[in-house]
């Protein structure tokens, strides 16, 4: 009698256990089908690069192949502001991109600082100039990323929080372009790659530090890149494309699902 009676107990308190286990799991469900998602930032978050580009995002080229487009589909949150603009700064992230924010925003998204740094400016002089001169315009580059951009990701990070004190906010990063020693037989030098895979990696260290610093995750999109670059076999990035200049650059849509979406979603 005793033992049942403690059969039955140790049953009843399992099944408590079980109960209140798929209790916390459907809670976990519900909160994630109630996500409030908003992606912000410059071309690498509007998906320029990827083609099958929104007709009423104009310029801005908003992709459907973008990685904040493809992680929406699959985790189908409850809503989803897509406000990333190709040719974007920080300032045009606060002037005109943050309206969808507020204290119900559950989840950010933001890859800027490119742009300010002088993305655009520094590849075209390395394709038209000599080596030292392409060298000099990196290296001023990396000049304004430890000396302005600081503060102008601060201004950004700081709106964003104002405006979504609750939300999870995740700093996406920016790819190195080339593969050194790669396949490429022409175009730039590798001293010239490599500086520009430099510069890359010295952007990528300050906002994974003003990430942290204002309490932000950091994803990187290094690691999934590697093998992908340019001059590699399996290219997930544009080289320069005459056809849209555009373009050049910037994740194809493999690099978005491949290289970025994976990247974002483990930060999540």
């Amino acid at each position: 009698m005793k033992l049942s009676r403690f059969a039955a107990l140790s049953s009843s308190l399992l099944l408590g256990a079980v109960l209140a286990l798929t209790g916390a799991g459907q809670a976990q469900a519900a909160e994630a089908a109630a996500l409030d998602y908003v992606a912000l930032g410059d071309s690498y978050s509007s998906g320029l690069g990827a083609a099958s580009y929104d007709s009423a995002s104009g310029d801005c080229k908003r992709s459907s192949k973008a990685y904040p487009v493809l992680w929406a589909v699959t985790n189908a949150p409850s809503s989803f502001a897509f406000t990333a603009c190709s040719g974007a700064r920080t300032g045009d992230v606060t002037g005109s991109q943050l309206g969808p924010l507020n204290s119900g925003t559950d989840l950010v998204s933001i890859t800027v600082g490119g742009n300010d740094a002088g993305f655009a400016d520094v590849m075209t002089t390395c394709v038209l100039s000599s080596e030292a001169t392409c060298v000099a315009r990196v290296n001023q580059a990396r000049a304004y990323v430890d000396t302005t951009l600081p503060g102008q990701l601060d201004s950004v990070y700081n709106a964003i929080s104002a405006k979504a004190p609750s939300a999870q906010v995740v700093v996406v990063g920016y790819p190195r372009f080339y593969q050194l020693n790669g396949t490429c037989v022409a175009g730039l030098s590798e001293v010239e790659r490599s500086a520009i895979n430099g510069a890359a990696d010295h952007l990528n260290s300050l906002l994974a530090k003003r990430a942290a610093d204002h309490g932000y995750r950091f994803a990187s999109v290094t690691g999934t890149f590697t093998g992908h670059e340019i001059c590699s076999p399996a290219s997930w990035l544009h080289s320069v494309n005459w056809l849209n200049i555009g373009e050049s650059y910037h994740p194809t849509a493999q690099g978005q699902s491949g290289g970025y979406l994976p990247a974002f979603a483990s930060a999540v």
